[in-house]
């Protein structure tokens, strides 16, 4: 029994120095690798960050969720995201309630400094009382999230305030092109079109179309069928005859409208995942518009 008890007490001691020797080799690594790390929320807020932050040095930047994730609103945070806090100095988010999960954050890592780059978007649609955060597809409101984390970046991390604001320029000044592209086909004709994704909402409110939006397979919730008799009564005395869906959505709502009504489907891309070249954003707003501009209403 003695015996037993001193193999116990020894395995009990053994596991502690182990534990003593890894954290003791995190708290070296972080010591030894001084460089600046940033931490971005998801695929949308990585891609804005990339290109704010090219060429600057002895700087870190990685994303918490994979990048193909998807929408991170009511995301659940696993043991390997809050590692990535552990040697974090900057986690950048989106914001406008989409990460419900900051205030754990805040609450476990509290001297990581959160930068909101939402923080001076005024532009929101509202529906219900509920916020619509997903004001990146809006360019607008995407120049608006640059410059927002160039300044930042800029307070928090001063050795590379130039590089970072001459990025910011340099990126806003082609997403200013790409928000000419999008005027040059927006007009004052009455545009109208059924949404099923809200994440599209602030790129048809950019392109002046309006209609009838629905959350329905983005929010993975259903529509009964008192609801989709009014949608195709609503399309078929208003004569709209397109669908929007994002690239990911289940496609069986969009399709029975279709055939209910001789509607035509569009799939649109919400930016919401994507690779890593840093013109991704650029590219998939200009597919968007490429799909859009041939569409008659």
């Amino acid at each position: 029994m003695k015996k037993k008890r001193v193999i116990a007490i020894t395995i009990v001691v053994i596991i502690l120095i182990i534990m003593l020797i890894v954290a003791n080799f995190n708290k070296k690594e972080k010591t030894l690798n001084n460089n600046f790390k940033i931490l971005t929320s998801f695929y949308p807020i990585y891609i804005m960050t990339q290109n704010i932050t090219d060429g600057a040095k002895n700087i870190e930047v990685s994303n918490m969720s994979d990048v193909n994730v998807g929408c991170i609103h009511d995301y659940s945070l696993t043991t390997s995201d809050l590692r990535k806090f552990e040697t974090t100095d900057v986690f950048i988010e989106n914001g406008k309630d989409l990460e419900t999960f900051t205030e754990n954050i805040v609450s476990l890592y509290p001297d990581i400094k959160i930068i909101e780059s939402a923080e001076d978007v005024s532009n929101i649609i509202e529906d219900e009382d509920e916020k619509n955060a997903h004001i990146w597809l809006s360019i607008d409101n995407y120049i608006m999230q640059i410059n927002k984390i160039a300044d930042k970046l800029a307070e928090e991390n001063t050795e590379n305030e130039a590089i970072y604001f001459d990025n910011a320029k340099e990126y806003t000044q082609k997403l200013y092109t790409l928000k000419q592209e999008y005027s040059n086909i927006k007009n004052n004709q009455e545009k109208k079109a059924v949404c099923l994704n809200e994440a599209l909402e602030y790129l048809l409110e950019d392109l002046n179309i309006k209609g009838i939006n629905i959350q329905s397979d983005h929010e993975q919730s259903t529509i009964s069928a008192e609801t989709m008799k009014e949608i195709i009564e609503k399309m078929k005395a208003e004569d709209i005859k397109v669908i929007f869906i994002d690239k990911y959505d289940n496609k069986n709502v969009a399709e029975l409208l279709a055939n209910e009504t001789n509607a035509s489907i569009y799939t649109l891309n919400s930016a919401m995942t994507g690779n890593d070249d840093k013109d991704s954003y650029l590219d998939i707003m200009k597919e968007n518009l490429e799909i859009i501009k041939n569409i008659e209403f």
